[in-house]
């Protein structure tokens, strides 16, 4: 005890280094694949998470006997089983199936109370009974004979002790993502305007910028002599106010808008033109990848349309999914947006006929 009296205090803390991530797979054809046998598996692609290689086998009848009213699904780490001498994988995950909305937490966070399981290559952990098929045939999940998991993975490198006064320190979460949108709501240093729709909509060139190199060249090309200090005004054809007003928001957020339910395939369908004239690919791709969920006998054509005008490759091969069935086929074809495909893509047509004579 010192000399005053007063207890020395001191603290030490252990700290996990972690690398984390999640992946979205999706099961397209669902009612096709209620023939495989039970005990008998489905392999996804492999996806990498925190340096290690990952896959998800799906049990479309379940693992075993037992279970064969349920979906089971398994993580495997799909890595070389030639490395005998090398530590297991600790790892938490979670799989779940993916919602309307994913809740905007930082990756991880939700498996702060998982347990840490091991993983060797070649094996993994089961979720024996995932689903029930009745419980996934009647819920929202199931769309378009389609449904899809999100898992989280959370690999735990190795522990060190580190000496720190963590009993007198609480470190946010960065709200970089809150503080850009109230730059944005606020326009406080905006230096540019657009005027799209007769609406004008302030915004900043610096971080425009960053986020798109079509933006980089159209708002930092050379300026006329003496007007260097003046605002940037930028015209915006053919786009309507909210759409570009969305844009701009994923922009510095990487946030999509709220939008109702019936009106969440229109809002992607819009974005994904304005994200590939923007050059701006993530927010291309996640349009893609929820459109590729809203497709129906109402929109197939006018989304394989979009698909092929803005190569989309992936989303192009949902749509021929969906058609592949012959009363989709049919009802499509019976539609006005398939007379709009045939005469703003007739290269197209020649793929549908082909899988029609195929199918028939």
């Amino acid at each position: 005890m010192p000399s005053g009296g007063k207890p020395r205090r001191s603290a030490s803390a252990i700290f996990a280094d972690t690398a984390s991530g999640h992946h979205l797979l999706t099961v397209h054809g669902y009612s096709r694949t209620k023939g495989v046998p039970t005990g008998e598996r489905v392999k996804s692609r492999p996806f990498a998470i925190g340096g290690h290689r990952w896959r998800i086998d799906y049990y479309p009848n379940g693992v075993r006997a037992e279970v064969a009213d349920y979906v089971s699904l398994s993580l495997m780490l799909d890595e070389d089983e030639d490395v005998a001498a090398a530590p297991a994988v600790k790892a938490q995950y979670d799989i779940r199936l993916a919602g309307e909305a994913e809740e905007e937490e930082e990756e991880g966070a939700a498996l702060a109370s998982s347990p840490v399981d091991d993983f060797t290559p070649g094996r993994g952990w089961v979720y024996t009974t995932f689903v029930s098929r009745e419980e996934l045939e009647g819920s929202e999940h199931l769309r378009n004979d389609s449904f899809t998991v999100r898992c989280d993975i959370v690999v735990v490198r190795d522990y060190r002790a580190e000496d720190a006064a963590v009993a007198f320190v609480s470190v946010p979460q960065c709200d970089l993502r809150r503080d850009l949108a109230g730059l944005l709501e606020t326009e406080k240093g905006a230096d540019v305007v657009f005027e799209v729709g007769g609406e004008t909509v302030a915004a900043h060139r610096c971080v425009l910028a960053a986020r798109s190199s079509v933006f980089a060249a159209e708002l930092f090309r050379p300026m006329k002599e003496g007007n260097a200090d003046a605002g940037v005004i930028v015209r915006v054809e053919d786009m309507k106010p909210e759409v570009f007003k969305a844009l701009l928001r994923f922009a510095y957020t990487g946030l999509l808008p709220e939008t109702r339910k019936e009106d969440q395939d229109v809002t992607c369908q819009h974005l994904l033109v304005a994200a590939d004239r923007y050059g701006m690919r993530r927010l291309k791709l996640i349009c893609e990848e929820k459109l590729c969920e809203c497709i129906n006998v109402g929109s197939a054509a006018i989304v394989l349309a979009l698909a092929e005008q803005h190569r989309c490759e992936g989303l192009k091969k949902a749509c021929f999914d969906f058609l592949a069935a012959p009363a989709n086929l049919r009802a499509v074809v019976a539609t006005e947006g398939f007379q709009h495909l045939s005469r703003s893509c007739p290269s197209l047509m020649a793929e549908v006929i082909t899988m029609s004579l195929g199918i028939t």
